[in-house]
């Protein structure tokens, strides 16, 4: 049976000390307390392996040095939202950024942004950076919250008032439709699980690339579950193998892709070559590993982080910044020949 956990209150206790000493020496707090006390305190606390809360400690103090990173818990993860490959880079990257700065970081994820504000309260959070949530819930939040926060990946204009760090969608998905002109092919099918925001961005832009080379581009709306998908393309088989390239939205639905068409026997990129978007670990998870859009995760965190730290010291911030993005060619595309197009 293990033993039962100490309490400041069993330290002061022993001392013959109030418990409030006790605390703000434990909490660091010992400007009004000697240094006999300070010593003694701090032997006992040591001796008795005494465990402190360390929420309390935090919230003891004027800056908690906490940034919280809330994602919205959609659906489309299936319950494993940070286990996706543009959540689990930008959690990684983010991580690095604010350990350099010296802050803790504290991970949330759900679905409601009323919760946001209780959370970012009740640990006294220095900052917030927001993940996947629309811009009608990051308006409330700016009502309700005096916490500052960075939205990571929103998809709106300067005029909301808010910071955003986005990417050029328009132009990654325009440096793929360039591309797979340029390597020939005719009949192109962009997919994706809406038809908005940032997902139609990156869909014009292959399109508008396309319409330089002749091509019109279709586009074809997918369900978010997987197993669900994976029907839907069943169901349409004998429609997607007119295709003889697919710019998927993301590189999930990419990677997705290419194992039901070589589960139906379809050879990558022989048969038909597949671009994915954001160069994560679904990107090279499947073989062969995709031709992709890479967004830098680093820099898109170092920028967050820098954005947060702006507001939190009343510095004016850019409030849009819009990060560019490259096309990392690797064996999922072929070049078709004019024969075959």
């Amino acid at each position: 049976m293990s033993e039962a956990r100490v309490r400041i209150a069993d330290i002061a206790e022993e001392l013959g000390l109030s418990t409030a000493t006790v605390s703000n020496v434990i909490h660091g707090k010992t400007k009004k307390v000697s240094d006999e006390t300070v010593k003694r305190v701090q032997e006992l606390v040591e001796k008795r392996n005494y465990v402190p809360n360390m929420a309390g400690i935090l919230l003891a103090q004027n800056n908690s040095r906490i940034i919280g990173i809330i994602i919205n818990d959609h659906p489309k993860y299936e319950g494993h939202t940070l286990e996706d490959g543009f959540v689990a880079a930008s959690i990684n990257a983010l991580s690095t950024q604010l350990n350099e700065c010296g802050y803790f970081m504290m991970i949330k994820t759900t679905t409601e942004w009323k919760e946001i504000t209780k959370i970012a309260s009740m640990w006294n959070m220095d900052g917030l950076i927001l993940i996947g949530f629309c811009e009608q819930d990051y308006k409330k939040l700016r009502e309700n919250m005096h916490i500052p926060f960075v939205v990571y990946d929103g998809f709106f204009g300067e005029k909301s008032g808010l910071v955003n760090i986005s990417i050029d969608d328009y132009d990654g998905g325009f440096q793929v439709g360039k591309y797979l002109g340029e390597m020939g092919h005719k009949k192109v099918l962009c997919i994706s699980d809406n038809a908005i925001c940032m997902d139609l961005e990156r869909m014009r832009g292959c399109e508008n690339a396309l319409k330089e080379f002749g091509v019109k581009v279709d586009c074809i709306q997918v369900p978010m579950e997987s197993e669900a998908r994976f029907a839907f393309y069943e169901g349409k088989f004998d429609q997607l193998k007119k295709y003889t390239a697919v710019f998927a939205v993301s590189d999930y639905y990419g990677a997705d892709y290419v194992r039901f068409m070589q589960k139906k026997g379809c050879n990558i990129p022989k048969d038909v070559s597949v671009v994915g978007f954001d160069d994560n670990i679904y990107s090279t998870a499947c073989l062969p590993a995709l031709t992709t859009v890479r967004q830098d995760p680093v820099m898109r965190a170092k920028k967050a982080v820098e954005a947060l730290c702006a507001l939190r010291d009343g510095i004016a911030t850019e409030s849009h910044p819009v990060l560019p993005v490259e096309l990392v060619l690797r064996d999922s595309v072929s070049r078709l020949e004019e024969s075959e197009g």
